[in-house]
């Protein structure tokens, strides 16, 4: 925790505003004189890459939604016409919106495996992680609806595709999907209120993301060790200058990844079907998602039936929430756990071939591999994670923060 601040302003208009409003207070104990875990490598920075990430996207969102016309006959000339080549730089902002999505979902992905190889969601951080998997849902959310704005031939079968697999649920599926549509098919009241809601997202994410930060800050940072702070002043060191300066680093390094991917390969991660205006009676030859939700279209086209194919696809995220009691081992770091960090980099095997199948057409053969691995992906929750709390023979752990620096610094020694 940051407990009370200890902030005071050198001048004395500083001092009457913190006294009313102690906003540099906040900040310096909870960004400056923060204790956090001496023992934290790189990995812990992608927090800090994400909230780059996140306020990269929404700046750039809000200049997009300035040129865009969210109206069927004219959104597609909005973007590549218009914004394209109309608007001062509009090029670059448009890559940088699109491209940044894919690199905040690269961000996401390396955070959460960072927090399930080293425990992160282990007592007392349940609800902080809970709220990152709420945050993950929004992103997801965001992503479709965004996608579809650009009123491609891909942005209109993917829309086609997705919204459809809300008339599967029994009774409310067909009505909520007309409510989506806007009418009894995917058109221009569905642009419409897709164009809403993507605008509205990023805000609630942000305020998800202020609540993270708050409960992070309640139950302090996990580390590579998985050892609870026992003495601060040995344990720890304070964020400024110590984690500043390797987030600063880190995020200066994935700004140059960010950087070359807009100005070198910008439209690498597209798909070119979305550069043919959307048309009903056209569909491209293979529909596909964005590469972040590619595993879980994977899991979807698994399985034959269209209600448990939207149900394993649900079950596969929502899954994520319920990981603090699937698995109850008291050691958190797969440092001190042989067995499950060999499972672990199986489940992450798991993930990336579900990606890949995800990509490709279906056929027999790829629909079998899918099987195996999405029983693959849900055994590593169900299965591996409960028996493991149980079975696994783990390594001793260190008394403390400080013995296990010690002993690593011996060790190098």
């Amino acid at each position: 925790m940051s407990g009370p601040s200890t902030f005071v302003p050198k001048s004395a208009i500083g001092r009457w505003f913190e006294s009313r409003l102690p906003v540099m207070g906040l900040m310096h104990s909870s960004f400056v004189a923060y204790p956090v875990p001496r023992n934290l490598n790189y990995m812990w920075t992608f927090g800090a890459i994400l909230s780059f990430m996140l306020i990269a996207q929404i700046i750039t969102g809000v200049v997009l939604a300035m040129h865009y016309v969210g109206s069927a006959s004219q959104a597609f000339q909005s973007i590549n016409d218009h914004i394209m080549r109309d608007v001062n730089y509009g090029w670059l902002i448009r890559y940088m919106h699109t491209n940044g999505a894919s690199l905040f979902f690269l961000a996401a992905y390396i955070h959460m495996m960072r927090g399930l190889y080293y425990g992160s969601y282990k007592p007392p951080r349940e609800l902080l992680w809970i709220i990152g998997v709420v945050i993950y849902l929004l992103m997801t959310a965001t992503a479709f609806l965004g996608y579809v704005l650009p009123w491609g031939a891909m942005s209109f079968a993917g829309a086609t595709v997705i919204t459809n697999l809300f008339t599967a649920i029994p009774v409310i599926g067909t009505p909520l999907a007309h409510w989506l549509w806007g009418g009894f098919a995917v058109g221009a009241p569905t642009l419409t209120r897709f164009f809403a809601l993507h605008y509205l997202l990023p805000f609630v994410i942000a305020a998800f993301v202020g609540l993270h930060v708050w409960a992070l800050h309640v139950t302090g940072q996990n580390n590579p060790d998985g050892v609870e702070v026992k003495n601060v002043e040995r344990d720890t060191v304070a964020f400024t200058p110590y984690a500043t300066i390797k987030d600063i680093f880190a995020v200066s390094v994935f700004f140059i990844l960010y950087a070359w991917l807009i100005f070198y390969i910008p439209n690498y991660l597209l798909d070119a079907d979305n550069y043919n205006i959307a048309n009903p009676l056209v569909t491209p030859a293979h529909v596909v998602p964005e590469w972040y939700l590619l595993p879980f279209y994977a899991i979807l086209r698994a399985i034959p039936n269209k209600l448990l194919g939207v149900v394993a696809l649900v079950a596969a995220i929502v899954i994520l929430a319920f990981v603090p009691w699937l698995d109850r081992n008291p050691v958190k770091s797969a440092k001190y756990r042989p067995a499950f960090r060999f499972f672990f980099w199986v489940f992450v095997a798991i993930c990336i071939g579900l990606g890949y199948i995800g990509s490709q057409e279906p056929n027999d053969a790829m629909t079998m591999v899918a099987r195996i691995l999405t029983g693959g992906y849900f055994g590593f929750f169900l299965v591996v994670m409960p028996v493991l709390s149980f079975t696994e023979k783990t390594r001793p752990i260190p008394a403390s923060i400080a013995d296990a620096v010690l002993a690593k610094k011996t060790a190098e020694a």
